[in-house]
């Protein structure tokens, strides 16, 4: 699904959106000549052309590095506090930028006709100043509103997915902890586990409260650091560690975490995909690994699929897809080869 953003509008600029500056740029410069009421020559004409021009295209980018930061994750009062706040820096950067940008070409206009730079930008500050402040502060005005418009619809669009993806992955993720298959799996390893091992019981026991408890807790945030994540993934991966012991690894690598934020139980999700689409055995084990590569997550296991898929509806990794892109503004990244089957999530920083 497509939003209306400034990154398609802007971000993704080509030869069209250039002629589009430039058409509207000829359209207000002829309305100006219309109003001067014949005043303008043509060389006024072409001149405020290409000043326009510029400064549109100067505009452009400066809203692009301005608005188009603005993610999800937060209420709607600090959105509309975001964008205020950008609005005024947007003003100030692009009234200096405009100011800089004309009196450069007073100067070059001057070169060329030969006339004294001095002179012409004193009589520009005293003759033309205040007519081109309010000229230049109209348009800022104009274009920094539908800007922040579209921003903030989009920022509140982005919001309102999110909370349903959310909500989608918070029911999954509930479903997936209390269905009878792993429930059964589960309670079979801890009742051999009491018989056997009265001790390891106990640990089982705890790990298994600790899932629920991080789960309940979490899966209604938006983000949760990764040192935390990490430490429940652990905890998750000893359900199977310990009642597939020699069949199945978990390498974690993860340094300088610490000012990481990540998407609450997203870890689970790939590394019980990996588990559940791929066999285990003491001769073929399974080898999953956790690390940090830059702005990602990197979860990667050796690929040997299992004979019968199970039936899977797909719904986690698409719902993990999708909450990643709608907060980070980046794709999941999946690789496969061969030998193995790579999935980097970026990290909230």
């Amino acid at each position: 699904m497509e939003f209306l953003t400034l990154e398609n509008v802007l971000v993704k600029r080509n030869w069209r959106f250039h002629i589009l500056i430039l058409l509207f740029s000829l359209v207000v410069v002829a309305i100006t000549t219309v109003a001067s009421r014949g005043s303008f020559t043509s060389e006024d004409f072409i001149s405020l052309l290409i000043l326009l021009t510029i400064q549109m295209e100067l505009f452009m980018a400066a809203a692009v590095k301005i608005f188009r930061d603005v993610k999800p994750g937060h209420e709607r009062r600090e959105i509309t506090r975001i964008l205020l706040s950008r609005f005024v820096l947007f003003m100030v950067i692009c009234f200096i930028v405009a100011l800089v940008v004309v009196l450069v070409f007073v100067l070059i206009r001057s070169v060329i006709h030969g006339a004294d730079a001095r002179a012409e930008v004193s009589d520009f500050f005293a003759l033309k100043f205040e007519g081109w402040v309010k000229g230049t502060l109209g348009g800022l005005l104009f274009g920094a509103a539908i800007f922040i418009f579209i921003q903030w619809q989009d920022a509140l669009k982005r919001e309102q997915r999110l909370r349903e993806e959310n909500l989608i992955f918070q029911n999954e993720t509930l479903k997936s902890q209390i269905n009878p298959h792993f429930l059964f799996n589960n309670l079979n390893t801890l009742s051999s586990l009491i018989a056997k091992r009265p001790e390891a019981a106990e640990l089982f026991i705890s790990k298994l409260s600790s899932i629920y408890r991080y789960i309940i807790e979490n899966s209604v945030k938006d983000r949760v650091p990764l040192v935390t994540e990490i430490e429940f993934i652990k905890d998750y991966f000893y359900l199977y560690m310990i009642r597939d012991e020699e069949k199945i690894s978990l390498d974690i690598d993860i340094r300088d975490a610490e000012s990481k934020f990540i998407l609450p139980v997203s870890l689970q999700v790939l590394v019980e995909n990996a588990v559940k689409h791929n066999k285990a055995t003491r001769e073929e084990p399974l080898y999953i690994s956790v690390c940090l590569e830059g702005d990602y997550v990197v979860v990667k296991n050796n690929l040997q699929r299992l004979a019968s898929q199970m039936k899977s509806t797909g719904i986690g990794l698409r719902n993990l897809a999708e909450r990643v892109r709608l907060s980070t503004d980046r794709p999941l990244v999946i690789e496969e080869t061969n030998e193995s089957y790579t999935v980097k999530l970026p990290v909230l920083i």
